[in-house]
């Protein structure tokens, strides 16, 4: 028998969305363009706060510069305005991330307009030269999706970033998409089966003389030199969370019709015991599980000592546990009944009922 655990069932996504980036080219006086370049940003939902943006580009000339400045524009040419909604004020360099530059120096970030963020350092430095990447965190993303935005880099020779000084220029198109929320609802699944077990198997180390059916125990040859054993195999399958409990229970002690009774084993769910030898009086059950709860004293009470066996009652009692989902789970529940010299004749009968709880 194999117990199986248990895994999941709700799924909330964001979708981060990497922006496939248009190069347009931005003409700007004493320029020369950047080329090969992407934006990339860390969240693209509309209105996220903290978000951070990548911009790659090739082609860097290798010239002193003292400014980068980044704009985020509705035109290409800059000459728009900055998407609604969106914040750059708490824009900041991330000098880490970022190689346009060797950062000998120090380099700040700072940004009096909407949409427009200039990376200054007074002294200057030599860009690196082919690929540069810049790094800006801490901006707030625009409230409009899927509309289409620019950001032009261009780099100057002065830390004023003023018109006419202009080193690099690349422009890129971005577009801030809305997360996607994914749901995914499971139904509650429960299968329980009963199945008859063969007169040449065993329960918990005991012979079985009989074979059950499925709705029968069909004690047969019981005398007081012979015990009768029988058994079902249950099998459950569930997807609840809390796994589930299978209880057995009778509908009153086994009778005839002279309303004699066969004696009721004295062992218990909580305590089950060894069952009498023969010749002696006694109905009980027992079961293969070695997981159920703490009823009593724990789980491993029918098995462990091995061969125990506990009395019928007409209240549900426990035969099978699992703390989560499985799969194919199995359990014997096995059936003995003894008789005495002085057993009354007849024919006695009852019905046991078994019952799978499931835990969702």
């Amino acid at each position: 028998m194999h117990k199986l655990r248990k895994f999941s069932s709700g799924i909330i996504v964001s979708l981060v969305v990497f922006f496939g980036l248009l190069m347009l080219p931005r003409l700007v006086a004493h320029a020369a363009t950047l080329t090969t370049g992407s934006l990339s940003i860390s969240d693209s939902r509309p209105s996220t706060a903290s978000v951070t943006y990548t911009a790659t580009f090739s082609n860097v000339s290798n010239s002193a510069i003292k400014c980068i400045q980044m704009q985020f524009d509705t035109q290409s040419d800059g000459a728009g305005s900055a998407p609604t909604g969106m914040v750059t004020s708490g824009a900041t360099y991330n000098a880490a991330g970022s190689d346009y530059v060797p950062d000998v120096q120090s380099w700040t970030a700072a940004s009096s307009t909407a949409g427009l963020v200039k990376i200054t350092n007074a002294t200057g430095e030599t860009a690196a030269g082919g690929t540069g990447i810049v790094v800006l965190t801490g901006i707030t993303n625009g409230s409009i999706a899927e509309t289409s935005y620019f950001m032009i880099l261009t780099t100057f020779t002065d830390d004023a970033c003023t018109g006419g000084n202009e080193v690099d220029t690349g422009t890129v198109k971005f577009i801030y998409t809305t997360g996607q929320l994914v749901s995914l609802t499971i139904d509650p699944s429960l299968t329980f089966t009963v199945d008859a077990v063969a007169d040449t198997e065993t329960v918990n180390g005991e012979d079985l003389t009989i074979t059950t059916t499925d709705g029968t125990i069909p004690f047969t040859g019981v005398t007081v030199s012979a015990n009768g054993v029988g058994a079902h195999l249950l099998t459950v399958n569930t997807n609840a969370g809390g796994g589930y409990t299978v209880y057995t229970r009778y509908t009153a002690a086994l009778t005839n019709v002279a309303s004699d009774t066969i004696t009721d084993h004295t062992g218990t769910n909580a305590q089950p015991s060894s069952f009498p030898s023969v010749g002696t009086e006694a109905f009980g059950y027992t079961t293969t599980d070695t997981t159920l709860t703490a009823t009593g004293d724990g789980a491993d009470r029918f098995t462990t000592p091995a061969n125990q066996w506990a009395a019928f009652t007409t209240g549900n009692l426990e035969v099978a546990y699992s703390a989560g989902p499985v799969s194919n789970e199995e359990t014997t529940i096995g059936y003995q009944v003894g008789v005495a010299g002085a057993t009354e004749a007849g024919v006695y009968n009852t019905t046991i009922i078994l019952t799978a709880t499931p835990t969702y």
